[in-house]
């Protein structure tokens, strides 16, 4: 008799808990937003009221046609501009390690510092993140995805493209005889790409990152040679066999016939692309594909000192980079919002500077936002779940201070993120 006393006991003690967590999850959350950057328009809203139910949006609209339920948790952002949560389409959250640096951490203490980073990321501002390449560590970028997805540690919503995918040759790095195993899937001839596009599917990919392109170099005159390492053949078979299993594929390129050859085979998006021209824009545009800027991470200082002591004070990759931005955006090729942070040069937290330079070298701050937010969902396959503040929409929400279309800088100082109807940080109480 005890024994079923304590039992019903314990039952209702657990319905009781499970009455209160429901009822805490479900709660009605309003947001209050002084102005509300709508994505799909680019524009402004004022007074706006954001509705949330769980993890989404219930509804979202002006003050005076919004109803707050009674007894919602109100969060007031009435002195704040509201955005949809960034989205980052360029992230490496596994450093970029040196050889040396390589050789003195381990994969645990490199997973450390990639959770760490996520997290860093997340907090300022970017609820999602298309992850492009782990530089060495495997298949750990899955693993932190999916730790991240099971509510285990916190970071953005992440696609991951696993070990990236290059030519024979170059799958070591190091000196003759001290080596490391490089960071990427190396193959030669086109069953070996298909096999390893199939595998990297396997084992977690959401996409599929691509080396048809390695270093660059200067002639005397100033021509820029990049170096080959995938043939046309190659780069057609991983992109095919990648849309036929609904992955796309992501061209890691500075230029010449590597980058050619992504965007002859029809690659989803041209990461960096510093010396497309204008026959190769073209064909972008024609076939849809998205380049990926990373115009900040490959203007850094140490970028173009190391290129001018290379060439006696003469030539550097920003430079011409600069002269075919301007040229893309003449031509209206189709950009996304990628800030390549990788840790050392680039630190995760700072993708702010991303949005700096589209400003600087002449993109409008509401279509470089448009970028990190309604663009990047699209490019993500993503658009029914995040990248504007809709009904249905994932509760993605981030705030700062002033305007961001009067000062793009503002987005170094996000003050609130909530992902999914969790606050993450408030500096706004």
């Amino acid at each position: 008799m005890l024994r079923t006393k304590c039992l019903a006991g314990a039952l209702l003690a657990m319905i009781a808990f499970t009455a209160v967590l429901h009822s805490q999850t479900s709660q009605t959350v309003a947001v209050r937003a002084g102005q509300l950057f709508d994505s799909k328009t680019g524009q402004l809203l004022t007074k706006q009221v954001v509705l949330i139910q769980g993890e989404r949006i219930a509804d979202v609209g002006p003050e005076d046609r919004i109803k707050i339920p009674e007894g919602a948790q109100v969060i007031d952002l009435s002195q704040a501009t509201v955005l949809p949560g960034l989205i980052d389409g360029h992230t490496h959250v596994y450093d970029s390690l040196t050889a040396g640096g390589r050789v003195n951490t381990s994969k645990e203490a490199w997973t450390i510092i990639a959770v760490k980073n996520a997290r860093t990321d997340l907090r300022a501002g970017f609820t999602a993140a298309r992850d492009v390449g782990t530089h060495g560590e495997g298949y750990g970028d899955v693993d932190v995805r999916n730790a991240i997805n099971k509510g285990m540690i916190e970071g953005p919503r992440m696609q991951v493209a696993t070990r990236g995918i290059g030519g024979s040759g170059s799958d070591y790095i190091g000196v003759p005889g001290i080596n490391l195993t490089g960071g990427q899937q190396t193959i030669t001839g086109v069953m070996q790409a298909r096999e390893a596009v199939r595998e990297q599917i396997r084992y977690g990919a959401d996409l599929i990152k691509i080396f048809p392109a390695g270093g660059y170099s200067f002639s005397p005159t100033g021509e820029l040679f990049v170096e080959p390492m995938l043939t046309l053949e190659e780069v057609q078979a991983i992109v095919d066999e990648a849309h036929r299993h609904h992955r796309s594929v992501a061209s890691h390129a500075y230029g010449g016939d590597g980058l050619k050859y992504s965007v002859m085979a029809g690659v989803d998006t041209v990461e960096h692309g510093q010396a497309l021209d204008e026959s190769e824009m073209s064909m972008m545009i024609q076939k849809g594909i998205y380049w990926d800027v990373t115009g900040y991470r490959y203007s850094l200082p140490e970028i173009v000192e190391h290129d001018r002591k290379a060439t006696g004070g003469k030539y550097d990759l920003p430079s011409i980079f600069e002269k075919t931005f301007q040229m893309g955006l003449s031509m209206k090729v189709k950009m996304m919002f990628g800030s390549g942070v990788d840790g050392d040069p680039y630190a995760h937290g700072d993708q702010y500077t991303e949005f700096e330079w589209l400003v600087k070298h002449g993109m409008a701050p509401a279509k470089a936002i448009q970028l990190a937010t309604i663009v990047d969902a699209e490019v993500m396959g993503w658009q029914n779940d995040i990248g504007s503040l809709e009904k249905g929409k994932y509760a993605d929400v981030i705030a700062v201070s002033g305007d961001p279309l009067k000062d793009i800088s503002e987005l170094q100082l996000v003050k609130f993120v909530m992902k999914g109807g969790k606050v993450v940080r408030n500096d706004l109480k």
